[in-house]
């Protein structure tokens, strides 16, 4: 299946903290924000996360989730939530299924080594379940307020459409 604008975005079910379970095909009708960040705790991670924590009520206000994926395990993530009060779910593919369903699984190099490892990347999907934007090789600062804006153009083209 292409990961790509314009598709279906690819079904995942994962555990995430709080005791959750997340799936995409369970926020249908709602649209969603979904990105996938290489590691808990990390200075760039925490900054995505705690950006996206501090933009949480704009984004629930305006009737769109969060979910972060990571290839974290489960305990790893709910001590991350907990340290930076993160109330979104952080969701744990272990066994990257999830990533590699978005093709965030990728080969990477540092310092002349290659290595597999995650890509940050954020994914919105709308109300129907359609991949609307893709940012790929995602740099954090400003991110969040680009993904903002192109959420609320997506909830201001399904209000004149309703």
């Amino acid at each position: 299946m292409m990961v790509e604008e314009g598709r279906a975005a690819p079904d995942v079910t994962l555990q995430a903290t709080g005791g959750r379970s997340f799936s995409i095909s369970a926020h249908r009708g709602r649209p969603l924000v979904v990105y996938f960040y290489p590691k808990a705790d990390t200075s760039g991670c925490t900054k995505q996360a705690c950006d996206f924590q501090e933009a949480l009520t704009s984004f629930n206000s305006a009737g769109i989730d969060i979910v972060a994926i990571s290839p974290d395990p489960l305990p790893a993530l709910e001590k991350f939530a907990a340290k930076y009060g993160l109330q979104f779910p952080l969701a744990s593919d272990h066994d990257k299924a999830a990533a590699q369903a978005y093709g965030t699984w990728v080969q990477k190099s540092m310092y002349g080594r290659s290595y597999m490892g995650m890509e940050r990347a954020t994914f919105l999907i709308d109300a129907n379940g359609t991949l609307s934007r893709i940012w790929r090789r995602v740099r954090v600062p400003g991110h969040v307020k680009e993904v903002a804006a192109a959420a609320k153009a997506l909830n201001n083209e399904a209000s004149l459409r309703a």
